[in-house]
This record gives C-alpha cells, structure tokens and sequence, in this order.
C-alpha cells in the first residue's frame, strides 16, 4: 500500500512564479529568437534575431518594440514570456509567449493574467481579447482559467497558410457586493 505522500504526487500542481512586466529591450528579443519549441508548437519559433532587425520584423523594428512589446521576467530577472499589446479601436489584443522548458507547468494562466492586467492598466477603456489556433488546446485552458471565453471562431490566413482561430475576451469578475 502506497503512503499518502506517493498519493499526493500523483495528482497534478500547477507551478507558482513571481512575474515582473517590463519593457522588451535588445537582449530579450535576442533570447527570444532562440527560443525552441517542440512539435507541434514548432510555427511559434522566431526567426534569428539578425534576420527580425534586418527585415523589421514585428519586435525586430524598435519602434513597433517600444510601442507593443514586453518582457514577462522572474524573481531572478530572467526572461520567462513576452506579450505584446496591440491596440485596434476600443481593444486591446494581446499575443504572448512561454519560454519553451516553461510550458505545461500551470504558469500560462498566471502569465496571461499579468498581461491582461498590464492592457487594462495601460488602456483601461478598452477590452481585452486575443487570437489562439484552435487545435491549441493547452493555451486554450490556460486563456480560459485567465478569464477569457470564445467569442468567435473563423478562418484566416497565416504565413503558413489559412488556420482556424478562436478569438477570445477577457471577461472581467464581476464587481463584489
């Protein structure tokens, strides 16, 4: 017969994190760039970063960095995640990242959550939604334990071809009594 300390191990703890929001600067995006992910999370991967400077891609030009971008550091001040907060009239869409060796540890919901705090915070009129494939089921979860719903689903066209997406809102807590 197992102890209830084997018991407890068995079940499933989401990892808890202390998460600072900062601006994304030169050496963030370079980490960024080297980020690895596994199948089939692969199409997250980032281009080097040479190429996003030469190009101007996304992060890559340093004014659309400044305007949109952030890092998501740990208690240690290391890079943990990345958001970015893109503004479109009346919302605020947000698109982030986990470090590779990060994902499936429960720290998406939190991450999410420091994000959309951060949108709110910075353009407290707008809603806050963003855009997930629908096929990711992981993310999916964790946008939903952060508030977020399904508001949508469509098509649309990606680098890589057309792709479902499900556009999710943040749907905030109710005000207490």
């Amino acid at each position: 017969m197992s102890s209830q300390s084997d018991a407890a191990s068995l079940y499933y703890k989401p990892e808890t994190i202390a998460m600072t929001i900062i601006p994304l600067e030169n050496i963030h995006a370079e980490q960024l760039c080297d980020w690895k992910y596994e199948a089939p999370y692969r199409m997250y991967e980032w281009p080097s970063w040479e190429r996003m400077q030469k190009d101007g891609i996304e992060f890559g030009d340093p004014v659309l960095r400044q305007q949109q971008y952030k890092a998501i550091l740990d208690a240690q001040g290391q890079l943990i995640g990345f958001a970015q907060l893109f503004p479109i009239v009346g919302v605020t869409r947000i698109g982030l990242g986990l470090r590779p060796d990060l994902c499936s540890r429960g720290i998406g919901p939190a991450l999410t959550s420091l994000i959309t705090r951060e949108a709110l915070r910075l353009s407290p009129g707008n809603a806050v939604d963003l855009e997930v494939l629908t096929w990711n089921h992981r993310a999916v979860r964790a946008y939903k334990k952060a508030g977020f719903v399904i508001e949508d689903t469509y098509i649309r066209a990606t680098p890589r071809g057309a792709a479902e997406f499900h556009c999710m809102l943040f749907q905030s807590p109710l005000p207490r009594s």
